[in-house]
């Protein structure tokens, strides 16, 4: 099992919940985006450092991740190729993607992506705040109990 991060966009404080784990659990992490990343590495935690563009570090994600891994991605369309592999995506803010719920999320995203271009809707999702961290604590630490233990989501 290894944990991946699509980390251009993913907030630090996640980031750190997911170090915090790693070390814990003593699970791998493996954080993708096409700029530099700060971290220091640790044998737990590494990176790839894809070329810029769009959806190549997504791509190296969906390539990579194998059904028993976990991705941490605010993008729903990875977290759609994630999840019809077999895998297990969970967004910055805590919501699981499921077979169930993600087509719907797609779909719904397109459609707020349409509205933005054609100027009938602005802004983007609300800003990160400490509900949300917590929330996402708390699904990742589920999550992560269960796939530890050889459990589906």
């Amino acid at each position: 099992m290894k944990i991946w991060i699509d980390a251009d966009a993913c907030p630090r404080v996640i980031k750190e919940i997911v170090f915090r784990a790693s070390q814990r659990l003593k699970v791998p992490v493996c954080l993708v985006a096409n700029s530099d990343l700060s971290r220091a590495h640790t044998s737990l935690i590494t990176s790839v450092r894809v070329a810029a563009g769009f959806d190549i570090a997504d791509d190296y994600i969906a390539d990579h991740a194998a059904a028993s891994d976990l991705v941490i991605t605010a993008d729903i369309p990875l977290a759609a190729r994630v999840v019809e592999k077999g895998g297990v995506a969970l967004d910055p803010r805590g919501e699981l993607y499921t077979e169930e719920n993600v087509g719907e999320r797609l779909s719904m995203r397109n459609l707020m992506q349409e509205l933005r271009n054609d100027g009938m809707l602005l802004g983007g999702p609300p800003q990160f705040n400490l509900a949300d961290r917590q929330r996402f604590a708390s699904a990742l630490d589920r999550l992560l109990t269960r796939m530890v233990r050889g459990d589906r989501p």
